[in-house]
C-alpha cells in the first residue's frame, strides 16, 4: 500500500529531472511514439524508459502499447494532483 508521503514523493521526483521536464514539455501537444521522444532527446531507448516508468509511476503519465512501440499521454489528473501539491 503507497502512504500518502510516498505518493507525494514520487510526484516531486517526477518533476526533478530536467530531462522529464523535457518529455513533459513534447507531451504537453497531445500523445507521441517513444520513437518520436526519442527524436528530439539524445538519449537512448533504455534511458527513455526508465524516465518514463517515474512518470507513469507518478501518475504524471501513462502508456498504451501499439505495435512494438509505446504511445506516452499526459494525464490531466496527474498533473492536477501535481498542482495542487
Amino acid at each position: 500500500m503507497v502512504t500518502d508521503n510516498e505518493a507525494t514523493a514520487k510526484t516531486f521526483k517526477a518533476f526533478s529531472d530536467e530531462r522529464r521536464l523535457f518529455i513533459l514539455d513534447v507531451l504537453n501537444d497531445g500523445e507521441h511514439c517513444a520513437c518520436e521522444v526519442l527524436d528530439k532527446m539524445e538519449i537512448s531507448q533504455s534511458t527513455l524508459s526508465h524516465h518514463m516508468k517515474i512518470l507513469c509511476d507518478a501518475g504524471i503519465v501513462t502508456g498504451r502499447k501499439s505495435g512494438k512501440w509505446m504511445h506516452y499521454r499526459i494525464l490531466p489528473q496527474g498533473i492536477s494532483h501535481a498542482q495542487e501539491l
